[in-house]
C-alpha cells in the first residue's frame, strides 16, 4: 500500500519521518522529550529542522475528520492546535498494517495541566485552568462548534498575564452547526464537569498536589462561570427610549471582558418607547487586536491588557495624552519593552513569552517598590527579575538551543 500524506503548507521534512515503525518505538533522534497530556492515543512530539509537531496515531476516517474540523476552527479564528496533515497507507517492514497519523504544528509555550503542577502549580490555582477552559468552550460554542468531550485532558495552556488561555488540542469528537442547541451546550458542560472532576480527583492522588483539591467546588465554580458569561455574551435587554445610553454601557461591558462586538440586533417597538438589544456576533481579542495595532505584537488578552496599563502609565507620566498614539506606542516600544527584551540572556529566551515576562517584570517592580518606599526603575527592575527569577526557570518552549 502506498504511503499517502494529505496536508497543508507541506514541510518535505515529514516525508524523512520513521513511517514504517510503530509511533511508540519512535527513536530519541526524532523524537522531542516534551510534555505531554494525557490521550486515548499514542502522542509524540517531534522536531524537523526548526519546526516542531504532534503526531498522534488513529484511524484513517478519524484522522481525517478531525483533521478538516482543525482546519475550520483555525479558519473561524479559534483557539486550537493548527493541523499540518495527515499520513496514511503505513506499512511496517513485513507489510503489516500501521494506524494512520495526524500531525499537528506544537502551539509554543503551552503546556498540559498536568505539567504546570510539576512547575509550581498549586490547588489555589486550579479555578484560572477553570476560567481558561470556560471562555475557550463559550466561544466554541458561540462560533457552532459543540466539542463532545470536554476536558483538561483535551486543552493545552499557555501563561496569560498570572492566569492562561485555554486552546482545543483534541477535535475528535466535535461538530459544526449553524448554532449549538441549549441541550448540546447543557451536555457539553455535564461532560466537562464529570471529566475535570475526574481529573483533579486522579491528579490529587497522584500526590502531585500538595493540599487536597475540592473537586465539587470546582465544578460547581466551571458552569457558574460559564452560565454567567453566556448570559453577558448572548442575553436580551430591554429599555425604555430614554436609556439609548445602555447599549453603550453593553458593548463596555463587553469590551471589558476583552470581547468585541460585530454585530449589535436592535429592536424597538411599534411607538418606539421600548428598544431590545443583543449581541448577534462577538469575538475575544478586544485587546489583543489593540496591542497588535499599536505594536505589532501577537499577544494573549490579558497580557494585552497589561501591556495598555503600563502605555497608559507611560504616556501619563510624560504627557504625550495629546500626542498621536501610535507613536506614543512606539517611543514606548523603544524606551521600554524592546531594551528589556535585548536584556534576556540568549539561553533563557525559551523561558516565557516576551509579554508575559514583561507582566512579571511589573508584578516584580511593585514588590521590589513596596520594599523600598519608593518607585523602582523597570529597567533596574529587569535585571533584578532576569537574574534572581527568570534564570532559574524550566523552559516552556522548544528553542534553537535544545
Amino acid at each position: 500500500m502506498p504511503l499517502r500524506i494529505v496536508a497543508s503548507r507541506p514541510d518535505p521534512a515529514i516525508l524523512g519521518l520513521p513511517w514504517d515503525t510503530p509511533l511508540e518505538e519512535w527513536p530519541d533522534d526524532v523524537v522531542v522529550p516534551l510534555p505531554r497530556g494525557l490521550s486515548r492515543h499514542v502522542v509524540r512530539i517531534v522536531r524537523l529542522g526548526e519546526r516542531v509537531y504532534a503526531v498522534k496515531e488513529t484511524h484513517d476516517d478519524i484522522a481525517f475528520r478531525e483533521y478538516r474540523m482543525l482546519r475550520d476552527l483555525q479558519r473561524m479564528g479559534m483557539p486550537a492546535v493548527v493541523p499540518q496533515g495527515v499520513v496514511t497507507g503505513r506499512e511496517d517492514p513485513d507489510g503489516g498494517e500501521l494506524p494512520a497519523a495526524l500531525i499537528t504544528r506544537h502551539l509554543q509555550f503551552s503546556l498540559p495541566y498536568r505539567s504546570l503542577f510539576s512547575r509550581g502549580m498549586t490547588a489555589e490555582h486550579v479555578p484560572t485552568l477553570v476560567d481558561a477552559i470556560v471562555v475557550l468552550l463559550v466561544r466554541l460554542h458561540l462560533a457552532g462548534f459543540y466539542w463532545g468531550d470536554v476536558s483538561l485532558s483535551n486543552v493545552l495552556f499557555r501563561r496569560n498575564a498570572g492566569e492562561f488561555a485555554a486552546y482545543l488540542v483534541d477535535a475528535e469528537t466535535g461538530e459544526l452547526h449553524d448554532a449549538v442547541s441549549d441541550r448540546m451546550r447543557e451536555y457539553d458542560i455535564t461532560v466537562g464537569c464529570e471529566n475535570v472532576f475526574a481529573e483533579l480527583m486522579d491528579l490529587s492522588a497522584s500526590g502531585a498536589v500538595q493540599h487536597p483539591i475540592d473537586g465539587f467546588a470546582i465544578i460547581t465554580h466551571l458552569r457558574e462561570r460559564y452560565e454567567a458569561l453566556w448570559r453577558e455574551l448572548t442575553d436580551l435587554e430591554e429599555f425604555g427610549a430614554d436609556e439609548m445610553w445602555r447599549i453603550e454601557r453593553r458593548v463596555e461591558r463587553l469590551n471589558d471582558l476583552g470581547f468585541d462586538v460585530d454585530e449589535l440586533d436592535i429592536v424597538t417597538d411599534l411607538g418606539g418607547d421600548t428598544i431590545r438589544i443583543q449581541p448577534k456576533v462577538v469575538d475575544l481579542g478586544h485587546h489583543s487586536r489593540e496591542v497588535q495595532a499599536l505594536t505589532g505584537m501577537s499577544v494573549e488578552e490579558n497580557q494585552a491588557r497589561r501591556l495598555l496599563n503600563d502605555l497608559a502609565a507611560f504616556t501619563a507620566h510624560f504627557d504625550l495624552g495629546r500626542e498621536d498614539r501610535q507613536l506614543v506606542a512606539s517611543r514606548w516600544m523603544h524606551e521600554i519593552f524592546e531594551p528589556i527584551m535585548r536584556m534576556i540572556p540568549p539561553d533563557a529566551t525559551g523561558k516565557l513569552e516576551p509579554a508575559e515576562i514583561f507582566h512579571e517584570i511589573l508584578e516584580h517592580r511593585w514588590y521590589l517598590s513596596e520594599q523600598a518606599g519608593r518607585e523602582v526603575d523597570i529597567h533596574e527592575t529587569a535585571r533584578d527579575y532576569i537574574d534572581r527569577f527568570l534564570t532559574r526557570r524550566p523552559d516552556e518552549a522548544i528553542t534553537g538551543q535544545e
